[in-house]
């Protein structure tokens, strides 16, 4: 056995573990929230996903824009929104200076049921993440935030 090789492997296997607990737990909370919105909203996680990324735009958004944001295709979008235009949660509106393209925005209806999806599903994660200090939330916070920021993620 090669001690030094193990101490050198260290920092990577901590990594690794670390990676595959981030996704574990991610999938634990995503599995948990899915459950939540169906039951209690009689919708899904990607709609509401829409719906947030709408109602932080209230001049609207392309579909491109929406998917770009969501990193999801277009035709995932089209779907979700179609399904919210029928609903009278969304509307589509003309693009300015582009008249074969539309600006899909939220209605009155559709602001009123995502704030009150979004005021559940911040309890929810408060809940889910109880266990976690404000203190160590901010930690994991600025620690996320600076891998985000070498570029690789």
């Amino acid at each position: 056995m090669n001690l030094a090789a193990d101490r050198a492997e260290a920092p990577s296997k901590a990594r690794l573990r670390l990676w595959l607990r981030l996704l574990k737990t991610t999938r634990g909370i995503e599995g948990v929230l899915r459950e939540r919105l169906r039951t209690e909203f009689g919708t899904t996680l990607p709609r509401f996903d829409v719906m947030a990324a709408l109602s932080r735009a209230p001049e609207g958004m392309r579909m491109s824009e929406i998917s770009g944001r969501l990193r999801v295709s277009n035709g995932n979008v089209t779907g979700i929104v179609d399904r919210l235009v029928s609903d009278g949660l969304a509307r589509r509106v003309p693009a300015p200076g582009d008249r074969r393209a539309a600006v899909v925005r939220l209605t009155a209806l559709g602001r009123d049921e995502f704030e009150r999806q979004a005021a559940a599903h911040e309890a929810w994660i408060d809940e889910l993440l109880s266990g976690i200090g404000a203190e160590a939330s901010g930690r994991i916070d600025r620690a996320l935030d600076a891998l985000a920021e070498e570029e690789t993620v």
